[in-house]
């Protein structure tokens, strides 16, 4: 039977002088093994990234919405709270009208320790919890931004470039060599740690917070 290994009984055999031509046997050989080695790398990567996408979408969206609200919340603390701040300097307005009416003197109505102008300090638990869960919704929308780069960048990876079979060769080459400049293979690996790290980072805010 046809062995689809072998090459040389699969494309015919070169004329004299054409051994590196740019249809030269050597050139369809090395797209055929190419295309073997790139569909096994290509197949682990969006496996990774389907799964990856698929949680993302039934339930790290909801974590990161759950987060935003907890961030919002707790942001609050890491400023003043001018309804205190009014709240208070309504009570002394309240005081000093009564103690006009009394007849007693407005300077032993005590003054409010809260002014637009007091100086404020956040809580470090209250900066803490806001950190941690300002890195996990940080963490955890990156980490889906990027997987959907990956799928983009694996489809470009493995079109099918137009030209002879030479410059698909070439072609290809400068695929592979920018996804290794580019640490691709990594940065796909990296994704579900990344994801595992954001709700790392959330759990110990929530267990301060409560």
């Amino acid at each position: 039977g046809h062995d689809p290994s072998d090459y040389e009984q699969k494309y015919s055999e070169d004329a004299r002088g054409e051994e590196m031509g740019l249809f030269a046997r050597i050139w369809r050989t090395y797209l055929d093994e190419c295309a073997l080695f790139d569909a096994e790398m290509v197949e682990d990567w969006r496996d990774g990234l389907d799964v990856l996408l698929i949680f993302w979408r039934c339930f790290a969206g909801l974590f990161s919405a759950v987060v935003s609200t907890f961030v919002v919340q707790t942001s609050q603390n890491l400023q003043i709270n001018y309804g205190e701040v009014s709240a208070s300097l309504l009570f002394e307005l309240v005081n000093v009208q009564r103690a006009m009416a009394n007849g007693t003197s407005v300077d032993l109505v005590p003054r409010s320790s809260l002014t637009p102008y007091t100086s404020f300090h956040p809580n470090t638990l209250d900066s803490l919890v806001n950190g941690l869960w300002f890195a996990s919704l940080s963490i955890s929308l990156s980490t889906a931004l990027v997987a959907a780069l990956a799928k983009q960048w694996i489809n470009q990876y493995v079109s099918v470039p137009s030209g002879t079979p030479h410059d698909r060769v070439r072609v290809r080459h400068v695929r592979y060599m920018n996804l290794q400049v580019w640490h691709i293979p990594m940065i796909i690996g990296l994704l579900p740690v990344l994801m595992h790290t954001a709700l790392g980072l959330f759990l110990p805010g929530l267990a301060i917070f409560l």
